[in-house]
């Protein structure tokens, strides 16, 4: 059953819109700007019905949020208002609404509407997931990752919870390559990204090929330390697979690893800690490759072997 998030000061017509939805949808209703836009950030909402003209923000600047944030910008939004003239409608579908509908909400109009922009919407959201799948891996891609940070970092936020972020790479793939040839080398990529997925399958989890033979993955929930167990266990996973490699470092396929984990407070940026992630990940290369290294916010830090 698909998500709605209806956005609407008035309790009475916020409930009436749900009442008339329930029976096709899982309706959430907020009745504040703010409760609505982070409602929306979740990202749990293929749809938005949102009310024009609200006491806290007009409706179009809530709107105009919307449209600037990659993780609602291209949901759809229904704009029900009681101002619906020619310049209201025209500056709704300017400003990224993909219909307007006059007050008072006729059911059957209202649901036709719904279904007919969430089969669009479906569809562009297929091809859109399609675009962000690394075809030699089949895990997200640069650009997934980008969406998925922004997702799960505001989650981790908003819920006080501890966000892991991790680069590894497999160790000598360059020598790899040329020992074994480029083909054989996008068959590792794809069993390293299938080992590590395997492991990575949660909700709240994320693994995608950063660049070259590089992967980062996104854990939330876990502490610093089972985070850093965790990545132990993909790690020993893919040394045990066997690849045969003509290394310094292992007879073996190996990756290093480098992450770190926090407990994001306001104010703090992502990039900084990816920053931590990529020197932990050198110090893993400068110890001798093939294990893991990682950092609880700067803190204290856990070195395998």
């Amino acid at each position: 059953m698909d998500k709605i998030l209806v956005i609407d000061d008035c309790i009475a017509e916020g409930e009436a819109l749900k009442s008339i939805l329930e029976t096709d949808y899982e309706v959430t209703v907020c009745h504040d700007t703010e409760s609505g836009l982070d409602h929306a950030l979740s990202g749990k909402y293929p749809f938005i019905i949102l009310d024009m003209i609200k006491p806290d923000v007009d409706g179009f600047a809530l709107l105009k949020l919307l449209q600037e944030r990659i993780i609602t910008k291209y949901i759809p939004v229904i704009l029900v208002t009681d101002l619906l003239d020619i310049r209201h409608e025209e500056e709704a579908l300017r400003q990224g609404a993909v219909d307007c509908i006059k007050k008072p909400v006729i059911p059957s109009i209202l649901k036709a509407r719904i279904h007919a922009q969430l089969r669009i919407y479906s569809k562009q959201l297929y091809y859109k997931n399609l675009a962000m799948i690394d075809e030699l891996t089949g895990i997200g891609n640069r650009r997934r990752y980008e969406e998925e940070w922004r997702i799960k970092w505001r989650e981790a936020l908003r819920l006080g919870l501890p966000f892991s972020v991790c680069i590894f790479d497999i160790d000598k793939f360059k020598l790899y390559n040329d020992s074994f040839g480029h083909p054989a080398g996008d068959v590792v990529l794809a069993n390293v990204a299938k080992t590590a997925s395997s492991f990575l399958h949660r909700a709240t989890d994320f693994v995608g090929r950063y660049g070259g033979e590089e992967f980062v993955a996104i854990l939330v929930g876990n502490d610093a330390r089972s985070a850093y167990e965790f990545l132990r266990v993909i790690r020993q996973a893919i040394e045990d697979q066997h690849i045969p490699h003509n290394s310094p470092v292992s007879p073996w396929i190996t990756v290093s690893v480098g992450g770190v984990t926090v407990v994001p407070q306001s104010g703090d940026e992502y990039e900084k800690y990816l920053d931590i992630a990529d020197s932990m990940l050198y110090t893993a290369k400068e110890s001798g490759r093939n294990r893991v290294v990682w950092s609880d916010a700067g803190k204290e830090q856990w070195h395998e072997k």
